[in-house]
């Protein structure tokens, strides 16, 4: 299954949803398996971004109706890059 990196940045509405409730976090990646992806590790960060997570997902559009769904709620901005394990990379070459 295709991998992607989800780079979160929380809005201000987002800091206080998550200090409210921080078990929010772990309802988001429920309400992601229910999109049809998989978080499969994911990290609080310091610096630019506040969340990196690893999800996998069927494919690109997959992944896309989740950035969108996920973003149209004001709580976070999201960039998702797609992951090539490097074995695969290499071999494409």
């Amino acid at each position: 299954m295709p991998t992607y990196v989800m780079l979160c940045t929380l809005t201000s509405e987002g800091v206080q949803t998550i200090k409210n409730n921080p078990q929010r976090i772990k309802e988001v990646n429920r309400e992601i398996e229910q999109l049809g992806a998989s978080v499969t590790a994911q990290w609080a960060t310091l610096g630019r971004y506040d969340f990196v997570n690893v999800v996998e997902a069927a494919d690109e559009q997959a992944m896309a109706r989740i950035s969108l769904e996920l973003g149209s709620r004001g709580t976070a901005h999201y960039e998702t890059l797609s992951a090539i394990p490097v074995d695969q990379f290499i071999d494409g070459l």
